[in-house]
């Protein structure tokens, strides 16, 4: 499904010039078709950061690739009052910038820069899942459907009116590391068709009534909540792959998780061990029981889930940490 419409497109002149921000690997991919389709006059991307056990100053995936393919690279610290980065910006010639996962909120003032102003490529169906994380979000609710959203940039939240939509079923398996590489593609190529068509598409405006949030991750949105049913563990698993990852507790004791997935049967109290046949360890959540592929103490290797259970003397009837978020307000 696709939306933005268009007022006659062909009559208005064509963009040339495009100035990119983007940081993640994940925005490398839309840096390199729009430098396909058009002339890249900046990419803008966040400064290098420490980054191994020797922090070495390292650039974002977006300034190295622009480094690669030669293009003028800038990597201001900040962007409000920055009138010498608002200069070069407006020095460089773009028509309109596309932002991907930058990472910095744009002040109106640096907005109201170039012809077109700012496109953002946002991996939601906006307004459902604004913020930093949507695709993590919209996993961890346990959505089918997600897409890619091209909106005008205003000075909000992922406010701004929508110039074309295009939805993206999740396959079932898919982790957050799945669903980033087809979003990524997906953002690609609607950002070349936006750019192009940019001159003769009416920006809509987005419903805020029926907006969703989707906040940074913590590291306690990774830690399992046994009472939950086994498909929202399952779907919490699948959120948070890249990170935090999935946590769970043992006698106080941390264990990364790996290939959760919803076991064809079982019950029993929340946490508690129901079979360690085979290679995997089944575990009974509030509704229903996970199976749980392997398993990773702190400071070791992942290890085969049942031989990890049976070295560690658990049986069935063995039992987890129960684990629950505070209460709102707390």
């Amino acid at each position: 499904m696709t939306s933005g419409s268009e007022t006659g497109s062909s009559a208005h002149a064509s963009i040339r010039r495009v100035a990119f921000f983007g940081s993640p690997a994940f925005a490398v991919p839309v840096l390199e078709a729009l430098h396909a389709a058009f002339e890249v006059v900046l990419v803008v991307s966040q400064p290098d950061k420490p980054v191994g056990r020797g922090l070495r100053l390292t650039p974002p995936p977006v300034a190295a690739r622009a480094a690669e393919l030669g293009l003028p690279l800038a990597q201001p610290r900040k962007l409000r009052g920055n009138d010498e980065f608002a200069a070069l910006l407006r020095e460089s010639g773009a028509e309109v910038a596309v932002t991907c996962a930058y990472g910095k909120l744009l002040p109106q003032s640096l907005l109201d820069t170039l012809p077109y102003g700012f496109l953002n490529t946002h991996t939601s169906l906006l307004p459902r899942w604004r913020g930093a994380a949507p695709i993590q979000w919209a996993l961890i609710h346990g959505d089918t459907v997600t897409g890619t959203t091209i909106m005008q940039t205003d000075a909000g939240m992922d406010t701004g009116p929508v110039l074309r939509q295009e939805e993206l079923p999740i396959a079932p398996h898919w982790t957050a590391l799945e669903l980033s590489a087809a979003l990524s593609e997906q953002a690609a190529r609607l950002a070349v068709q936006v750019v192009g068509e940019r001159p003769g598409l009416t920006p809509q405006p987005q419903d805020h009534a029926q907006a969703t949030h989707a906040p940074l991750l913590t590291k306690e949105d990774g830690f399992v909540r046994w009472n939950d049913p086994a498909t929202a563990t399952v779907n919490r698993y699948r959120g948070v792959a890249a990170w935090p990852q999935t946590t769970a507790f043992l006698g106080g004791v941390r264990l990364k998780l790996d290939g959760l997935s919803v076991a064809p049967s079982g019950s029993g109290e929340p946490g508690t061990v129901l079979d360690m046949s085979g290679d995997t360890l089944t575990v009974a959540s509030g509704e229903g029981a996970v199976q749980i592929r392997t398993v990773q103490p702190a400071s070791k290797k992942p290890q085969p889930a049942a031989a990890w259970a049976a070295a560690q003397g658990l049986r069935p009837g063995s039992r987890f940490d129960l684990w629950e978020p505070e209460p709102a307000g707390h």
